[in-house]
C-alpha cells in the first residue's frame, strides 16, 4: 500500500505519521452471542440485546426487549463501551449495523445469538471507523444474503479484516470528535422527536373526536360547538391536466406545473421541477390555482399534501383544495392532512389504480369551527409548530451530513 494512502485528508494538528495496517481482531476482542431457549425467557431479568437495540448507529433499550433468567447466562455480560454488531438478519441491509453500548448497569445485559460484541480500548474511534467507507465495502463483500436467505457476518471475517489505525493519542482525538458530534445529533434528534410527538398529540386533542362537536383543547375565548360541513361547501375541488409532451412549444415556460412525485415533506411549494408555457396551459385541462391552494394527490399514493406559496397548476394526479375566502383557512385544512388521506384511501376506487375523484372529495364531511377566527388561530398554532419541527429537522440533517463528510475525510 502506498504511504500516502495511509494518511487521511483531514487530521488534527500535530499528527503527521502514516496510519498502521492491523487486523481488526488485533485491536478488538470480538465475541459471539447466545441464543436462548423459550423456557429461559422471562418478563424481567437479564436483557438480551438484539438488532432492534441499534437505532441508526445509536444504542437504545425498549420496554418490549427480551429478558432471560440469570441462571441461563453462560457468556460474559456486555459492558459500557462495548460495540454491539448485528451479525445475522433476515434483511441483509441490517447486517453489520453497530452502536456503542452506553449508560447500562453492570451485569444487566448480554447479546443474543445473531449479534457480535467488540471490546476495544478506544471504542469511540473504532465505532466511528466502522461508519466510514471501508466498513461499508467490507460488509458489501462479505455479507451473504438475498433471495430469502439470512444475511450473515462471520466473526472470523471480521477478525481478519484489515484496518488502518493511527496512534492511540490520535485515535482518542478522533473518537472524542465523533462522540461530541453524536451528542449534538442525539440532542437535535430528541428535540425533533419531542416536537413531532407534541404535534401528534395536539392533532388528536385540538380537533373533535368521532361523535363529539367540541375539541378536547381549545384556545381561550372559543366556546361554540363545531359544525359538520362538506368540503365542497367551503372550498373548490379542482383537478389538473397535462399538455401534450410531444409539442415542445408547450414546455419550458414560466408557469409552475406540479406532479405528485414532487410532493414530499415540504409544506410550501415555491417552484415546480417542470414548467409549462401559456400555450401549453391553454391547450390542456390544467387549471390555474391561486396561492394558498392545498394540493392533494388523488392517485398512486393518495393523500400527499402541500400548500402553494404562489399560483400554479398541476397534472391530473391531484384534486386540489381552493379554500373559499372567509370560510376555510388553508393551514387549518392542511393540518387535517391525515383525515384527508384516510378519507381518500377509503372512498377511492379504480381498476388500474386507486383514485379519488373531485366529487368524492367535495362530499367529504369535516368538523370545523363556526368562526374563521378559531380556524385561523388553530392554523397559526400548527404553522409555528411545523416551522419548529422543520428547523430541527434541517439542523439534524446538516449535522448528519457533516458527520458523513468527516467520516470520509478523517479515515483512510
Amino acid at each position: 500500500m502506498e504511504e500516502n494512502t495511509k494518511i487521511p485528508a483531514i487530521r488534527f494538528a500535530g499528527f503527521s505519521e502514516a496510519w498502521e495496517q492491523r487486523k481488526l481482531g488485533e485491536i478488538a476482542e470480538i465475541r459471539r452471542g447466545l441464543t436462548y431457549k423459550p423456557d429461559d425467557v422471562k418478563t424481567s431479568g437479564i436483557r438480551v440485546l438484539r438488532s432492534s437495540n441499534i437505532n441508526e448507529e445509536y444504542f437504545e433499550t425498549y420496554k418490549d426487549d427480551v429478558f432471560v433468567d440469570e441462571v441461563a447466562i453462560n457468556i460474559p455480560y456486555v459492558k459500557n463501551g462495548d460495540i454491539i454488531i448485528t451479525s445475522a438478519n433476515g434483511s441483509s441491509r441490517l447486517v453489520g449495523k453497530h452502536a456503542i453500548i452506553k449508560n447500562i448497569p453492570d451485569n444487566s445485559m448480554v447479546h443474543g445469538g445473531f449479534m457480535l460484541v467488540a471490546s476495544t480500548n478506544e471504542p469511540e474511534f473504532l465505532n466511528s471507523s466502522m461508519s466510514s467507507p471501508w466498513y461499508a465495502k467490507f460488509i458489501n463483500i462479505y455479507v451473504a444474503g438475498g433471495n430469502g436467505a439470512i444475511g450473515n457476518l462471520s466473526k472470523s471475517d471480521l477478525d481478519n479484516q484489515e484496518i488502518l489505525v493511527p496512534s492511540v493519542v490520535e485515535q482518542q482525538k478522533i473518537g472524542a470528535y465523533f462522540r461530541n458530534l453524536d451528542h449534538l445529533i442525539t440532542l437535535h434528534q430528541r428535540k425533533y422527536e419531542k416536537l413531532t410527538n407534541v404535534k401528534k398529540s395536539m392533532l388528536e386533542k385540538m380537533f373533535p373526536k368521532n361523535g363529539s362537536n367540541v375539541p378536547e383543547i381549545r384556545f381561550k375565548g372559543f366556546t361554540e360547538a363545531w359544525e359538520q360541513r362538506k368540503l365542497g361547501e367551503v372550498a373548490d375541488i379542482v383537478g389538473g391536466g397535462t399538455p401534450s409532451t410531444s409539442i415542445s412549444e408547450f414546455w419550458d415556460g414560466d408557469i409552475d406545473w406540479y406532479a405528485p412525485a414532487e410532493i414530499a415533506d415540504q409544506i410550501y411549494l415555491t417552484s415546480s421541477q417542470r414548467k409549462i408555457t401559456e400555450q401549453g396551459y391553454n391547450h390542456s385541462s390544467a387549471k390555474m390555482l391561486p396561492a394558498g391552494t392545498v394540493l392533494f394527490t388523488s392517485r398512486a399514493g393518495i393523500g400527499k399534501t402541500a400548500i402553494l406559496s404562489r399560483k400554479g397548476c398541476t397534472n391530473q394526479g391531484f384534486q386540489s383544495i381552493i379554500p373559499h375566502k372567509d370560510k376555510l383557512d388553508s393551514y387549518f385544512v392542511f393540518s387535517r392532512a391525515e383525515e384527508l388521506k384516510q378519507y381518500g384511501e377509503t372512498v377511492g376506487a379504480g381498476s388500474t389504480f386507486v383514485e379519488v375523484s373531485g366529487k368524492q372529495m367535495a362530499n367529504m364531511e369535516l368538523m370545523m369551527p363556526k368562526t374563521m377566527a378559531e380556524q385561523k388561530i388553530i392554523g397559526k398554532y400548527f404553522t409555528n409548530l411545523d416551522n419548529l419541527i422543520t428547523l430541527h429537522q434541517r439542523k439534524l440533517e446538516k449535522l448528519k451530513n457533516i458527520k458523513k463528510s468527516m467520516l470520509e475525510k478523517m479515515s483512510v
